[in-house]
């Protein structure tokens, strides 16, 4: 595919999300309990919201993180349409969010990488850490948005 890529910080509705998901390893990791309602004040609550639009206006990639503007960026989500997977939008969504975040000389960047994602994670630069806790009391009963 040789399209032309628009990525902007734009706020999409939850069935869009939704939508992306289908197309998406992303898919698969959230839990089913209160899943639309959840998803509906992730896309409202967000500090990065990106989404990555083809020529036709679909989405292709989504990136939603939450910041403090000074010192961390925390990725939540970040995927692309499987058949546009290779052509470095997750990399340009990546770039933006740091840049939007206050850039690479006062950002760190945190995620929670999916197995299948590490070798990106690291192809971009990031290496694993050790040093994140979590607290983690949630009902989470596993499922595909298809």
């Amino acid at each position: 595919m040789n399209e032309k890529i628009e990525i902007k910080e734009e706020r999409i509705s939850a069935k869009e999300y939704i939508d992306f998901l289908k197309r998406t390893d992303l898919g698969s990791q959230y839990p089913k309990e209160r899943f639309e309602e959840r998803i509906e004040r992730l896309v409202k609550n967000a500090s990065i919201s990106l989404a990555a639009r083809n020529e036709k206006g679909e989405i292709v990639g989504v990136l939603f993180g939450l910041t403090d503007f000074a010192y961390w960026l925390y990725v939540t989500d970040l995927g692309v349409d499987r058949s546009y997977e290779g052509q470095g939008i997750g990399r340009r969504l990546m770039k933006t969010a740091h840049e939007k975040a206050g850039g690479e000389k006062d950002i760190a960047v945190y995620l929670i990488a999916n197995d299948n994602a590490i070798a990106f994670y690291e192809k971009i630069g990031m290496t694993k850490a050790d040093d994140v806790m979590q607290y983690n009391h949630i009902e989470w009963t596993g499922f595909t948005v298809e």
